[in-house]
């Protein structure tokens, strides 16, 4: 499997982001996305996810299911965490598993594997800002796609869940998977980096 870019090019609010963008990520590496703030970071990873459009350019996906488009290949992690705060942790990631479809796993040994085995039970709402992005990370181990857009995935996180998304990020790619994942923290996961407009 084989992630490629050619001649992209993003435009927000009348103003170029970026022009002429090219990268390519084969199976089992990890490209991280860096640059100054405002340079295009979320904006490419959202033309992945297929939330923005893109002004330009090429994007394919060698190897994947034919059939799906990219977005339905790909987890996307955003800055917000997408949950309901009066649904438990554990309803939370299950309407996940149901919404997304695919290949999915075992919702209880997903939130063991974050750390969130103790909360299964509690609403979200009660959950703090590095428990909502433990929470968020689960949904990629609860349901199987080979791609992950990972928008600042060490946000909120603590030292230990640092690590933690450090050993789970290694773990997807050393099952084939592909990370494209934007960020001012150097991860050890990644592989290879892109650099969009001036320094990061």
């Amino acid at each position: 499997m084989r992630l490629t870019g050619q001649g992209l090019g993003c435009v927000r609010g009348g103003r170029s982001i970026f022009s002429g963008l090219d990268f390519e990520v084969p199976a089992g590496h990890a490209l991280a996305v860096t640059g100054i703030n405002g340079a295009g970071k979320s904006s490419l990873l959202r033309i992945l996810a297929g939330l923005l459009p893109a002004a330009g350019g090429a994007i394919t996906l060698d190897g994947g299911e034919a059939d799906l488009t990219l977005s339905e290949q790909a987890h996307y992690l955003g800055h917000r965490d997408a949950l309901k705060p009066s649904l438990t942790v554990l309803e939370n990631l299950d309407f996940w598993r149901g919404f997304l479809g695919g290949e999915v796993f075992d919702a209880a040994t997903s939130l063991e594997k974050v750390g969130l085995g103790h909360t299964a039970h509690l609403p979200a709402a009660f959950l703090s800002a590095g428990q909502r992005r433990r929470l968020s990370i689960a949904r990629l181990l609860a349901v199987k796609r080979p791609v992950w857009l990972l928008d600042e995935p060490t946000s909120a996180l603590d030292v230990s869940g640092q690590t933690m998304i450090a050993g789970v990020m290694a773990d997807h790619l050393r099952g084939g998977g592909i990370i494209l994942a934007a960020t001012h923290v150097p991860l050890s996961a990644m592989t290879q980096q892109l650099r969009i407009g001036g320094d990061a």
